[in-house]
């Protein structure tokens, strides 16, 4: 008989593997499944582990196709995480407690991951109620692409007073007397927000090393054992992968990383990639850890940030020019790659460039795809298919589909992005979260997101006809993922030779109501046949607890996302559906107007 390593039994498990959709054994062996509902055919050892899963979902490990991941992981120790919270007084309290915890010249960072809307009190704290939370410690809240806000503490900190000019792609609020009230506006891009967060000071690697440990961990316990790493601003390579090399070459990664190379000065975009290219390989690694290709940045004159805040940025007329020189090189030395696009019209002229290229430098089998695609057309998608090309899809609509609405309309946002058509058309789709700066990392406020169409603020998005079902959402965060990375075959499937990553959740995902989908996590996360988290009956399997550096981190009172064991608060699925109903449509463009009306007028009361 051949020999086990781990057998999962009386289990609820859902494959995806058509041949057999539905199972309750798992063998696993040499960190590969080894066998499906037979393991009466395997040999148990004094070695084998056998584990009763007492009835519980299993899914294939889910692999999120869009995470920041390598740059996140050397912040998130320093991050207090809004991901959920179900008031902005419990926000407050929080920010308060960790001013006072965090020593100087250290700031409070809350970066992205949340909405105004999923509070209680449907609104953004005020500056005068960040500045009395933490009168004396610096604070950074990233708010979406949209705008920042910044206490009294962090302006000094940063040295923004009333000389200093408006930073280019950036725009620093002022009150009548010109001095600056705390609010940054990303106008047309985000550049003034990222910049502003990197003057803050850093961990040093030894912590570095235990923020990242902690964040892959994070994720583990939210079922994903895969992701791609888009790149980002202000993440350089090699400098920035260093830590990420270390926990690789010491055996310590808890996920399956393939990383795209993201170019970081203007202008010299071209000169990023071809420096590259003679030290890494698309491919080079090993299946913890791998060279992806480029992007998502490919030029910065074709970064058409999304904010609904603001209109659609008009791409300077310089983009295609500057775009096809990389794209050319990149083709014609098989690099494969990735690009942020989320209006229509600047996916339409990066067609162009792509057709043009592809008459002389095919793309056909280069796996390039595009990144977001919220308002993308019919026409598009066609030509995306016809140049052997994917979409990876986020939910940042779920985030800011409210300011969508008001922008565009209703109808408009029935597509943002269209998933289904996507699918219809048979183009390669994969889902993710574009965490961390903007949407959470959970991958089930995705899922949530994709299979009712609504935002974190309850309101419905998409018709019937558009949203996804549980199993089809579940697959493009598993099967579809891996077309990102060209790992077809090897993970996704709970099937015979795969990779044995898997989760077990806490509740049923096909049973849960539709409001309870977002409160989800795993109990059993299993990497490559490994355990790499675990909790509550299984907690004997967890390969232990991981300190957390430094003392002040807000790990130690917020380790994540927000969870049932947050101060014994329920969970942020249940605490939406019992908050307010979201305000009635027609309301929003008053409600957005006053609001901006008051900031025009230099108050410092709304930071909207």
């Amino acid at each position: 008989m051949k020999p086990a390593d781990l057998i999962l039994s009386n289990g609820r498990i859902t494959t995806l593997d058509p041949r057999r959709p539905e199972a309750r054994e798992v063998v696993v062996a040499g960190g590969r499944i080894a066998g499906v509902d037979n393991a009466s055919e395997f040999h148990r050892g004094p070695d084998t582990k056998v584990v009763d899963l007492g009835g519980r979902r299993v899914i294939p490990g889910l692999n999120d196709s869009h995470l920041h991941v390598i740059r996140g992981g050397l912040n998130y120790n320093m991050e207090l995480r809004w991901e959920g919270v179900p008031s902005l007084s419990i926000a407050l309290r929080m920010l308060r407690e960790q001013a006072a915890r965090t020593p100087a010249p250290q700031w409070v960072r809350v970066v992205g991951g949340f909405s105004e809307l999923q509070f209680a009190e449907r609104r953004l704290p005020t500056l005068d109620e960040i500045n009395a939370a933490a009168p004396d410690t610096p604070v950074f809240i990233l708010h979406l692409y949209g705008q920042a806000l910044l206490n009294r503490a962090a302006l000094r900190a940063c040295g923004y007073t009333r000389e200093t000019p408006d930073p280019p792609g950036g725009e620093i609020a002022r009150d009548r007397a010109g001095n600056p009230t705390g609010l940054l506006i990303a106008r047309p891009n985000a550049t003034i927000l990222y910049a502003t967060l990197a003057k803050g000071p850093k961990l040093p690697p030894e912590y570095q090393v235990n923020s990242t440990r902690h964040f892959m961990r994070e994720l583990n316990r939210l079922g994903v054992t895969s992701v791609c790493d888009a790149g980002g601003g202000f993440q350089r390579y090699p400098e920035d992968y260093e830590i990420i090399q270390q926990l690789h070459e010491r055996g310590e990664m808890t996920l399956r990383i393939a990383y795209n190379l993201f170019t970081q000065k203007a202008g010299a975009e071209l000169e990023d990639f071809m420096r590259w290219s003679t030290v890494v390989k698309p491919g080079e690694g090993d299946d913890l850890l791998r060279c992806n290709g480029a992007g998502e940045m490919l030029v910065f004159s074709a970064a058409d940030f999304e904010d609904f805040l603001e209109p659609r940025p008009d791409l300077p007329e310089t983009m295609e020019a500057e775009l096809e020189r990389v794209v050319r090189f990149l083709a014609e030395n098989r690099w494969p790659f990735r690009i942020h696009a989320t209006y229509d019209e600047s996916i339409a002229r990066f067609l162009d460039v792509f057709e043009k290229v592809d008459r002389d430098a095919p793309l056909g089998g280069l796996r390039w795809f595009f990144d977001h695609c919220e308002t993308i057309s019919d026409r598009n998608m066609e030509r995306v298919r016809a140049l052997g090309g994917g979409i990876a899809v986020q939910h940042r609509m779920a985030f800011q589909g409210e300011y969508f609405v008001e922008r565009y309309g209703a109808r408009a946002a029935e597509r943002t992005p269209p998933i289904r058509r996507m699918l219809e058309l048979g183009i390669p789709v994969g889902a993710g979260t574009d965490a961390t700066r903007v949407a959470s990392y959970n991958p089930f406020v995705a899922l949530c997101w994709m299979t009712t169409g609504k935002t974190l603020g309850g309101l419905s998005l998409y018709p019937a006809k558009s949203r996804l079902t549980r199993e089809e959402a579940l697959r493009l965060y598993t099967q579809g993922s891996t077309w990102m990375s060209r790992d077809e075959g090897t993970r996704g499937t709970i099937a015979v030779g795969q990779l044995a990553d898997l989760a077990v959740l806490s509740d049923d995902y096909f049973r849960v109501p539709d409001e309870e989908i977002q409160s989800l996590e795993s109990v059993l996360t299993i990497l490559g046949g490994k355990p790499v988290y675990a909790a509550g009956d299984f907690k004997p399997l967890d390969p232990g607890d991981l300190p957390v550096m430094p003392d002040w981190s807000p790990l130690h009172h917020h380790p994540g996302a927000w969870r049932r064991s947050s101060a014994g608060q329920e969970p942020a699925g249940q605490a939406l559906s019992r908050a307010p109903a979201l305000q009635r449509r027609a309301e929003l463009p008053r409600w957005l107007s006053e609001l901006r009306g008051l900031l025009d007028d230099g108050c410092e009361c709304f930071a909207f």
